[in-house]
């Protein structure tokens, strides 16, 4: 979905895909940051911190006109629907990210 927006243009690809994972393993409970993906990564979770809530809050746009090709996309079952998956409260987020 950042595909869409300028504002992640800036971003470093491996810093943007980390973010991801730590959004992604937060939304599924599925544990946080640990040592090993942080070695590998090269990022600690608070390196990650701000942009996994931007991208969170990205999760909340509606699609534009225009720009729904990648929306659209990843909303098939094929890939699993993942433009569907709906954002966490931020306070939780939060909450979450400050606590791991």
């Amino acid at each position: 979905m950042t595909l869409q927006e300028y504002d992640y243009a800036r971003e470093s690809p491996s810093k943007l895909a980390a973010s991801c994972l730590l959004l992604a393993l937060t939304m599924k409970n599925l544990g946080g940051w640990t040592p090993t993906l942080e070695y590998y990564s090269g990022y600690s979770a608070q390196d990650l911190h701000p942009l996994v809530k931007r991208l969170n809050f990205l999760l909340t746009y509606q699609p534009r006109g225009k720009l729904n090709a990648v929306r659209s996309k990843y909303s098939h079952r094929v890939f699993f629907e993942v433009a569907k998956v709906t954002p966490m409260d931020m306070l939780k987020l939060e909450e979450t990210l400050t606590n791991s």
